[in-house]
């Protein structure tokens, strides 16, 4: 599909019959200043569909590198298991204790 391409003093001067055209016939428009791309004009239901699709996109994005980091994780750690939670929030404490009293030392 090639997206028609108008001047901004075009989209200026006849923007309502513009926005009539994107609207009734579902196709965006390329406004360009000086002969360079600047904007594309398009319905809003056009943008809602591009924007939920985009953010269906970065939950894929982020799923597959949340997969990618556990199988690296899963890799590194073999079959060793995980401490307890506990555990790791005590270290934890006992860390930030240790880093507090060294800054009033």
């Amino acid at each position: 599909m090639v997206m028609r391409t108008i001047s901004a003093t075009e989209a200026r001067v006849h923007f309502g019959e513009l926005m009539r055209s994107v609207v009734e016939n579902d196709q965006p428009v390329i406004v360009e200043r000086a002969g360079k791309p600047e904007v594309v004009v398009m319905s809003v239901d056009e943008y809602q569909q591009r924007l939920s699709a985009k953010k269906e996109e970065d939950w894929r994005i982020a799923l597959r590198q949340a997969r990618r980091v556990g199988e690296t994780i899963r890799k590194r750690r073999g079959q060793q298991l995980f401490p307890p939670p506990e555990e790791i929030i005590r270290e934890m404490r006992e860390e930030r204790s240790e880093h507090f009293l060294s800054l009033l030392r």
